[in-house]
C-alpha cells in the first residue's frame, strides 16, 4: 500500500507541476495595479525606472513596458518595446503582443521582427502557434538570412524543419539571382527553393522559367520541369526536365529537348542535351535533329549526336553517325556533317576509309558509303559534299561535290533506264533556293537516253566522254546538257549495248534511302 500511495503522490505531483508550467508567471514589474471598472480581471503591470514588465510561460520570456495580465484566462496583452525570447535561437520584437497561455498562441503587431538562428522575419502582424511550432503572416513580410532576402504577401514558417511556405507573390533575391514565383517553399537552413507555380529565376547571364522544380540559392544549381525553359548565352534550352549549375556553367535537358539559337536562326531537338557555357558548346543526342531557318524554307538535319561549338559569331554545328537532311525538293545522307554559321558552309562527309577498305572495296561499295543528295529527280554523290549558304540573303548559294562526283537521274520513260554523269568534281548553283545549274569537271563520262520529242520513242543511248559537262535544271529535272573541250561520243541503239554497258563504273541507285519529307526524317 505504501508503495502504491507513493506512486500516486509522485504522479499527482507531476500533474500539478505540469499544470503549474502552463500558468503564466509574473517575474517582475515596476508597478502592479488593478482597475476593475475599466479593466475588469486584469492585473495592470507597468515599467518603472529600470524595471520592465517580465512574464514567463513554459520556457518563453516576455518583456514589455506595459502589460494587462488576466490570471483567470491565463493570458496577457503587452505593448511598448515587446521582447520575446525562447531558448537560444528564437527572438521576437514588436510594439504590441497578445498571448493566450492555454492555446499557446501569439499575435504580434506593429514593427514585428522575428529571429530564428540566422533568419530574420520583418512584418506588421505575425501569428505564432507554439504547439504547432508555426509562424505565419498575411499582410506582407520580408525574410533575410545569410544569403537571401525574401518578400511575400503572405507566408508560413515551420520551426521544426526551418521551412517557409509562400502562396502569393513571392520574391527571393540576392546579389547573384532573383526568383519571382506564385507559390514556393524555402528552407532557411539549406537555402533551397522548391516552387509549385509559374516561376522566373534571373541570374547575371541567364533566365530560367518553370512551373515546378527546385533551386539551391547557395550552390546556384537546380532542377526544373513543367514548362521548363533556360535562356542561357543567347541560347534557349527547353525540355520536360532541365538541370542547371551556374558555378559549373552547365545546363542539361531530358525528353523533348529543344535548343534555340536566335542569333544564328538554328533549332536543335532531341531527348538529351548538354550546354557547356565556358566551352561555348552544346551537345544533343537521342532522336536529335537540327532545323536551319532559311529565307524561304527550313533545312532539317538529323544525326545520332549533334554538337554546337563556338561563340555566337562563329558557331559550328556538327553531326555524327547516320546523318540525314531534308529541305523542299532536296534531301541527303552522310556519315557526318559540319555546318559553319559564319561562312554558311555545310559539309557532308564520309567516315575515313581504312587502307584495307580502300584496297578491297569496289567503286560501287564505296559509292554506297559516300554522302548522297537527291535534288528533285536527280541523285548526286561523291566523297565529300559542300552546300554553301549566302550569309547575307540566308538562301542556298552553291553546291560542290569533291572527288568521285556522280549524278544519276531515272529515265522518265524507260523502266530500268538511268541517265548518268560522272566526273572528278561537281559544282552547282542555286537560284531562289532551287538548284539551277550543275557542272561536272575532269574525266567526265555520260550515259543518256535520247527520245523523239513528238513520239517519245527511244532514239538511242548517248555515251560520251569530255573534260566538262554543264547541265541546266528545270522543274527539278535535267533539261539541257552541254559538253566542253573535245567531247567524244556515240549514240547506240539500245539493243547493241549489254546491261553492264548501260551503267558507269561506281553506279549505285540509292532511291530506297531517299528522305521524302521532314516527318520521314524525324521519325526514322
Amino acid at each position: 500500500m505504501k508503495l502504491r500511495l507513493s506512486i500516486i503522490l509522485i504522479l499527482l505531483f507531476n500533474v500539478l507541476l505540469s499544470q503549474e508550467k502552463k500558468i503564466i508567471q509574473i517575474i517582475e514589474a515596476g508597478s502592479f495595479d488593478k482597475n476593475e471598472l475599466d479593466l475588469p480581471g486584469a492585473n495592470i503591470l507597468k515599467k518603472n525606472n529600470d524595471i520592465r514588465v517580465h512574464l514567463l510561460h513554459d520556457g518563453m520570456d516576455i518583456w514589455s513596458n506595459y502589460a494587462l495580465f488576466y490570471k483567470k484566462n491565463n493570458s496577457f496583452k503587452a505593448k511598448g518595446d515587446v521582447v520575446v525570447k525562447q531558448g537560444d535561437s528564437i527572438e521576437l520584437y514588436s510594439e504590441k503582443l497578445e498571448y493566450d497561455g492555454n492555446s499557446r498562441k501569439i499575435i504580434a503587431e506593429k514593427n514585428v521582427i522575428f529571429k530564428n538562428n540566422n533568419t530574420t522575419l520583418i512584418t506588421q502582424i505575425l501569428y505564432h502557434d507554439r504547439d504547432l511550432k508555426e509562424i505565419y503572416f498575411e499582410k506582407g513580410g520580408v525574410i533575410k538570412d545569410s544569403t537571401n532576402t525574401i518578400k511575400s504577401t503572405q507566408g508560413k514558417y515551420f520551426l521544426e524543419n526551418s521551412k517557409y511556405e509562400f502562396n502569393k507573390r513571392v520574391n527571393v533575391y540576392n546579389d547573384d539571382s532573383d526568383i519571382k514565383s506564385i507559390k514556393l517553399d524555402y528552407y532557411s537552413d539549406s537555402e533551397k527553393v522548391f516552387f509549385y507555380g509559374p516561376t522566373v529565376i534571373t541570374g547575371q547571364d541567364y533566365r530560367i522559367f518553370s512551373e515546378n522544380g527546385f533551386y539551391n540559392t547557395k550552390k546556384k544549381k537546380g532542377f526544373f520541369n513543367t514548362k521548363a525553359k533556360i535562356e542561357y548565352s543567347n541560347r534557349t534550352l527547353k525540355g520536360d526536365s532541365l538541370k542547371f549549375d551556374d558555378l559549373k556553367k552547365y545546363a542539361s535537358g531530358k525528353n523533348n529537348v529543344t535548343i534555340i539559337d536566335t542569333i544564328n536562326k538554328t533549332i536543335i531537338k532531341g531527348d538529351f542535351a548538354e550546354i557547356f557555357k565556358e566551352l561555348d558548346s552544346a551537345m544533343i543526342t537521342k532522336n536529335s535533329y537540327a532545323i536551319k531557318l532559311l529565307e524561304k524554307d527550313s533545312l532539317f538535319i538529323k544525326a545520332d549526336t549533334l554538337f554546337a561549338v563556338g561563340p555566337d559569331e562563329n558557331r559550328i554545328i556538327k553531326g555524327r553517325y547516320h546523318v540525314k537532311f531534308f529541305k523542299n525538293n532536296m534531301s541527303g545522307k552522310s556519315d557526318k556533317f559540319i555546318m559553319n554559321q559564319k561562312n554558311g558552309l555545310i559539309k557532308l562527309l564520309r567516315n575515313k576509309l581504312s587502307k584495307r577498305e580502300q584496297q578491297i572495296l569496289t567503286s560501287k561499295e564505296i559509292s554506297k558509303q559516300n554522302p548522297v543528295i537527291w535534288n528533285g529527280e536527280s541523285q548526286m554523290s561523291g566523297d565529300e559534299i559542300h552546300i554553301i549558304r549566302n550569309i547575307n540573303t540566308n538562301r542556298l548559294d552553291s553546291l560542290k561535290i569533291l572527288n568521285n562526283a556522280f549524278v544519276i537521274e531515272k529515265d522518265s520513260f524507260g523502266i530500268d533506264n538511268y541517265n548518268q554523269m560522272k566526273g572528278i568534281d561537281l559544282f552547282g548553283k542555286f537560284k531562289d533556293d532551287e538548284l539551277e545549274k550543275i557542272r561536272l569537271d575532269r574525266n567526265t563520262e555520260m550515259i543518256y537516253y535520247l527520245y523523239d520529242e513528238e513520239s517519245k520513242e527511244l532514239i538511242g543511248i548517248d555515251k560520251a566522254i569530255c573534260s566538262s559537262i554543264l547541265m541546266t535544271i528545270n522543274n527539278n529535272k535535267i533539261d539541257e546538257i552541254i559538253f566542253y573541250t573535245n567531247p567524244e561520243g556515240k549514240v547506240y541503239p539500245e539493243k547493241e549495248l549489254e546491261i553492264n554497258e548501260k551503267i558507269l563504273n561506281g553506279f549505285n541507285w540509292r532511291i530506297d534511302e531517299k528522305i521524302l519529307n521532314k516527318e520521314n526524317l524525324i521519325n526514322n
